[in-house]
């Protein structure tokens, strides 16, 4: 006996008002009948001698092949399950996925070749008698199909041998989906039966953050945009980061997809992402292996604390001129002046008006000039019903919607001084969209100097003492040890005097680009404490190698900050307070290094005080030194 599932008054599967029989929804959806035959299209000539040459031939002799990619607990070490990926036969030009599809919806046969893919992967991973659970791809199309046979798809699954609970059903979006109430009542009757849905490449599709809401799914995946180098990118992790959140907060797990070097699959485990996938773990195969290679599980078993991306230079670039938008009224040229002066008389907020002509600006209006103009005695009378063209500045300072805060600031500065008082014209391709105040402008540079001052020194742009005191914090919960190196510069007030403030920056920003080059991104953070003084914790096991090569660079490098004859001399002679001649030696580089076990110490206040002493210790070494304490948190403090 044959039972509709879903009932559509006309159109397209998934849109329009719906009904639902007594007898519930067809789970047949996930493996649809074959459709009615489509209407024939021309096939491209093969390629290749014996290469299949129509879709239709691939389907109608199955000659597609399943391949699985593991899924692993980040936590556990262990496959969990595995994803069922399709590939068409390897000598046709229809072997990967997406041409694949595409030929499946140019030609009309999208429910038939869906149908044989999954029948296929779930013949294969019974065949191969996989462990644990199988994610199979679904369009959410698919699961509204009409005219579906209830219970087949459930009958054909235990024929293989399998359990519904072991099938879970993830959901690939190729268009929109409209119909959200159908398909909740889809994947309500699905859950009924025993499967798990997951929503696949959050992120990437048009309407997944919606599907999520609606479906509230036992498994989310993170498209690999998101993953792939999010250990670089601070945008990528904060996004991560969020949808982990949500996820903790809806009953969700989190699988990362698309890992492919060990810095990702470290930070991935930090964030507390549940499940993971990728390259780097294993590539799709046929016969996919069924326990972890020794590679990946001493990766996860690594008690590294990964470091964090961090790069608040270009967070402030990406700060542009939309942020100052106020959505202000526009003029024509021929509109009266006394028009503009009751517009600005009614609106006391009203700082300026942009003068507009067919879209796009030509001219700016400010509000005390005109005021200002109108209280001369005659002027009202003589100016007042004349076009505003007249008395408008024709030369405003105008700048596009994605132009940088800095950009902005440094037109104005470059430009006539009435720009700051008078404001700014934004626009989109030359066409108006609203203006910006001076007085806005100079509140969001003063913000984002605030902000940096916290998290990153404005000369080096390297972190600053907040992130400092945070990724200590991460390293002593993490429960790992470390080193924690302080590194300054010796005799470098007398150089700054005698050679000047900016050879002092430019000595700063040399000895940040030193001590970073020496760190492994991925393992030593590296921070800029403030003026001379930087802060490296290393996780390196040859952290004491990078100390040394980093004293020798050092060493050559300063060098071209002296002149011949300072450096011939080994140093150079300034005056003291008392008028006295003093000699000093050419700056070095001093590095204090102590060893941090995180049982001995609870705070990042201990350690930034045990690494102070030991630079003290490395400064009473003449020229560019290592000093090394060698006592325990516990000798220090009784000695102490």
């Amino acid at each position: 006996m044959h039972n509709t599932g879903f009932c559509f008054p006309g159109g397209s599967p998934g849109r329009g008002k719906f009904q639902a029989r007594a007898a519930g929804y067809a789970a047949t959806a996930i493996i649809p009948p074959p459709a009615r035959e489509a209407t024939p299209v021309e096939e491209p000539p093969a390629r290749e001698q014996g290469m299949p040459a129509t879709l239709r031939e691939i389907i109608e002799q199955r000659l597609l092949t399943a391949v699985f990619q593991p899924i692993i607990a980040m936590g556990g070490a262990e496959i969990i399950g595995y994803e069922g990926l399709i590939r068409g036969p390897s000598n046709s030009h229809l072997h990967s996925p997406l041409k694949l599809f595409k030929a499946a919806s140019e030609q009309g046969l999208t429910v038939e070749t869906e149908h044989l893919c999954r029948k296929v992967v779930l013949e294969s991973f019974a065949r191969l008698d996989l462990p644990g659970k199988l994610f199979l791809n679904v369009s959410p199309e698919s699961l509204l199909q009409r005219n579906a046979r209830r219970g087949e798809t459930l009958c054909y699954i235990q024929d293989l041998g399998l359990r519904p609970d072991r099938v879970i059903i993830e959901l690939t979006e190729n268009q929109p989906t409209y119909d959200y109430n159908l398909l909740r009542e889809a994947a309500r009757h699905y859950r009924a039966m025993g499967f798990e849905i997951a929503i696949d490449d959050l992120g990437e599709g048009f309407s997944s953050l919606r599907l999520w809401s609606e479906l509230r799914p036992e498994y989310v995946k993170i498209d690999m945009h998101f993953i792939q180098g999010i250990n670089l990118d601070p945008v990528k992790l904060q996004f991560v980061r969020s949808i982990q959140q949500i996820a903790e907060n809806s009953g969700s797990q989190v699988v990362a997809e698309g890992i492919e070097t060990q810095a990702e699959l470290l930070l991935i485990k930090d964030l507390g992402i549940a499940f993971g996938q990728g390259y780097l773990i294993a590539r799709p195969h046929m016969q996919p292996a069924t326990t972890l290679s020794a590679e990946t599980k001493e990766s996860l078993g690594l008690s590294e604390v990964p470091v964090l991306p961090h790069n608040s230079s270009r967070a402030q670039k990406t700060v542009s001129a939309l942020k100052l938008l106020r959505t202000t009224p526009a003029v024509a040229p021929d509109t009266p002046n006394e028009i503009i002066y009751e517009m600005f008389v009614a609106d006391p907020e009203l700082h300026a008006l942009a003068v507009v002509e067919q879209g796009a600006p030509v001219g700016l209006i400010n509000r005390h000039a005109l005021i200002d103009r109108f209280a001369r005695p005659y002027r009202r009378e003589l100016y007042g019903k004349k076009p505003c063209a007249r008395l408008m500045d024709s030369a405003p300072l105008t700048v596009e919607k994605d132009m940088s805060i800095q950009e902005v600031s440094h037109a104005i500065v470059a430009g006539d001084r009435h720009h700051l008082s008078n404001g700014f014209i934004i626009t989109d391709r030359g066409q108006y969209l609203g203006m910006g105040t001076g007085h806005d402008l100079v509140r969001e540079i003063t913000e984002m100097q605030m902000h940096a001052a916290r998290y990153a020194n404005p000369l080096t742009q390297l972190p600053g003492n907040v992130p400092i005191n945070e990724h200590i914090e991460r390293l002593l919960q993490g429960g790992v040890d470390f080193f924690a190196c302080y590194c300054d510069l010796d005799h470098f007030k007398p150089f700054n005097d005698v050679y000047g403030y900016r050879k002092g920056d430019d000595a700063i920003q040399l000895t940040g680009k030193v001590l970073s080059e020496v760190c492994d991104p991925d393992r030593d953070f590296i921070g800029h404490i403030g003026g001379d003084d930087f802060i490296i914790l290393f996780q390196s096991m040859d952290w004491e190698a990078r100390c040394r090569m980093a004293l020798e660079r050092f060493e050559h490098a300063i060098l071209g900050f002296f002149s011949a004859d300072d450096r011939a001399l080994g140093g150079y002679e300034s005056e003291d307070r008392q008028g006295q001649k003093v000699f000093h030696p050419l700056t070095s580089l001093s590095i204090g290094a102590v060893r941090v076990e995180s049982s001995l110490y609870h705070s990042h206040h201990e350690i930034s005080a045990a690494a102070a002493e030991a630079k003290k210790q490395a400064k009473r070494i003449r020229g560019n030194s290592l000093f090394t304490e060698r006592r325990t948190a516990c000798e220090e403090r009784a000695a102490a």
